[in-house]
């Protein structure tokens, strides 16, 4: 029998078959909501929003309450249906699509190509990601969005090794995204985290928000 790899569609379909995905809070990740809803330095919308690896959906819909068009993209068609299940879909303001981030001819085949988006909000597929794969990640983040659109994320900065989830190293991602054309308008640790699997708080989480160089 061949087990499936991490960085497969059907790994991760078992993953929320099961319910083994220990990462779901059920609810947006409080730091990204709290931003949201209150930093000044907040994205407002209009424009198209698109979260990478959006799992159940939670980001993408509070996304969609705050008048912004999104997009939940995942490639486990579980989460996808997770996704739709719990938060519905309205044409022009909150979809949800079954594809690869790294795979740009799926993304332009459905109206995702170059300067696409205004923002893109990560949470949870940096880490789900083999470390080997950011590049194109990166790559890919930067295709998508508008000149000067906005990246929003929350990192998972731990030291540990193996993964899912991998970790981060907090100065040399700022470095990396520099690298790749973005300017760091805030990068700081995340102070009001959601608890742990252990039920312990995270305090190694940072949120950081970047604008796409012009070109």
């Amino acid at each position: 029998m061949t087990i499936p790899a991490p960085d497969t569609g059907s790994w991760w379909d078992q993953r929320y078959r099961e319910g083994s995905d220990r990462w779901e809070l059920g609810t947006p990740a409080p730091p990204l909501q709290q931003f949201l809803r209150e930093h000044g330095q907040a994205p407002k919308p209009p424009g198209r929003v698109l979260v990478p690896g959006c799992g159940r959906g939670h980001e993408a819909a509070l996304l969609a309450s705050l008048r912004f068009e999104v997009v939940g993209l995942d490639f486990s068609g579980e989460a996808v249906r997770e996704a739709r299940r719990l938060h519905g879909e309205e044409a022009g303001r909150l979809t949800w699509l079954q594809a690869d981030l790294l795979d740009a001819e799926a993304l332009e085949a459905a109206g995702l190509g170059p300067a696409s988006c205004v923002g893109v909000l990560e949470h949870t597929c940096y880490c789900a990601i083999d470390p080997a794969l950011r590049p194109r990640y990166r790559q890919a983040v930067a295709r998508l969005l508008q000149p000067e659109g906005w990246f929003l994320g929350l990192f998972w900065c731990h030291g540990r090794p193996g993964g899912p989830p991998y970790g981060s190293d907090a100065e040399q991602l700022v470095r990396d995204f520099s690298a790749a054309g973005f300017v760091r308008e805030l990068w700081e640790p995340a102070t009001n985290s959601a608890p742990g699997p252990d039920s312990q708080p995270r305090d190694n989480e940072w949120i950081g928000l970047w604008r796409r160089v012009a070109h």
